[in-house]
């Protein structure tokens, strides 16, 4: 007799979308709402595979903050569950641990949340022994490996670790309980439910291993296909995973190279149909949030920095009437036959020379940038105030690139007298 289960983890309940929510109020709350979406489709999954139960790996919710409806939206999903006889078993991440999370519903009877102290929940599935071994964290912090607290495998059953860590290390992500995939296959168990890393992992091997990835992705960083995992095990405890999608909303990349266009007219039309494009590749029953990256090298390159509001604002009225969602635009583009130099032919060289080489080096104006630097910054939300750097060399520094990248702009706004 074959048992399935479904592995999941970082859905991030009400994760707080600020940057979204600044560029496009409307596609923040597409995302706001996508992950309870999601976790519909989760609890709709485990119904329709007639799973034995569902293990969620950590960082169910963001943080302390959620919604009022959201406690009351957890339970009644975990009561669709209840009323199929699907059990679930919860461990805290980081972004949820015991110390945070506030104002929740109590849990149904069929739901288990792992506490701060290691355990051991035994249940029989179709005559065959499952031991399911859980951790939750009271503190948002963890620097040392959690391994050597799990408790040693149970004889005779099919041993599952749910564990929220990042193990060697990944680019983006705190390092937070950290293990190597050696220990975790050393210590005994057959299948290891993992969570906090959003990218999808799996090691199959004497033990199971896997990362099952975020769900449902929240924002550009998080592009491309999201999942949970089902698992099934055989009688001889041979496991076989299959990724499924449950996201409501995808975030893509949408490449255009601009090399050889020369013409503005010529470049919207090329950007209209990457859009449709990407469009026509979606799938029916998704929201796709589209991030063009225009890279190349044309002659437009100087115009397109210049304009790069103006041509945001083609490329979401060709993405609505594809029926898509554009986050920004991305240049990733080179000037080729246009020059610096060509902003400013019909200028003066000496003021050509003044603009693009005197002005960024005037420590005058630095330090009247990066006084403003600071005025602006102290009016950012906290989550913001990191754009221009974490200490005072890096913001410098960003500072005069600024003032680098700004020069040609400037010549293209200066007229001669009786110039258009």
């Amino acid at each position: 007799m074959v048992i399935r289960f479904v592995h999941t983890a970082d859905l991030h309940l009400d994760a707080p979308l600020r940057a979204i929510a600044l560029r496009d109020p409307d596609l923040a709350h597409q995302v706001g709402v996508a992950s309870r979406t999601a976790f519909s489709r989760i609890v709709d999954l485990c119904i329709d595979e007639a799973v034995a139960f569902l293990l969620i790996a950590g960082d169910l919710w963001d943080g302390a903050y959620s919604s009022t409806k959201t406690p009351r939206f957890l339970k009644q999903e975990l009561m669709r569950l209840q009323r199929a006889g699907i059990r679930c078993f919860i461990i805290r991440g980081n972004h949820d641990a015991l110390a945070r999370q506030t104002g929740e519903l109590e849990l149904p009877d069929n739901t288990h949340l792992f506490g701060g102290r290691p355990s051991t929940v035994e249940l029989e599935v179709d005559g065959q022994p499952i031991a399911i071994h859980g951790l939750s964290f009271r503190d948002p912090h963890a620097q040392e490996s959690l391994l050597p607290r799990y408790p040693a495998p149970k004889s005779g059953a099919f041993n599952i670790g749910m564990m929220h860590t990042s193990l060697n290390g990944s680019s983006g992500h705190d390092n937070y309980a950290p293990c190597s995939l050696a220990d975790l296959v050393a210590h005994g168990y057959d299948y290891w439910a993992l969570g906090h890393i959003h990218r999808r992992a799996e090691h199959l091997g004497r033990a199971t291993i896997v990362m099952p990835g975020i769900p449902q992705g929240r924002d550009i960083g998080e592009a491309g296909p999201a999942s949970v995992t089902l698992v099934s095990v055989a009688e001889d405890h041979a496991v076989t995973v299959e990724q499924r999608s449950v996201a409501c909303l995808r975030f893509e990349r949408t490449m255009m190279d601009c090399t050889g266009v020369t013409e503005w007219a010529e470049l919207l039309s090329s950007l209209e149909d990457a859009i449709r494009a990407a469009g026509q590749a979606a799938r029916s029953e998704d929201h796709l949030v589209i991030r063009p990256v225009l890279h190349g090298v044309t002659p437009l390159a100087w115009r397109m920095t210049r304009d790069i509001d103006r041509l945001t604002e083609e490329a979401s009225a060709f993405a609505a009437t594809a029926g898509l969602w554009i986050d920004k635009l991305e240049l990733q583009i080179a000037k080729g036959g246009d020059t610096v130099g060509d902003a400013g032919t019909h200028l003066p060289a000496e003021l050509v020379q003044t603009v693009l080489t005197e002005l960024p080096r005037d420590p005058a104006l630095a330090a009247a940038l990066q006084t403003a630097a600071h005025e602006l910054l102290r009016d950012l939300p906290p989550d913001l105030r990191d754009l221009l750097g974490q200490n005072e060399a890096e913001l410098a520094q960003h500072c005069q690139d600024l003032l680098a990248n700004g020069a040609p702009l400037i010549l293209g706004g200066l007229t001669l007298d009786g110039a258009d």
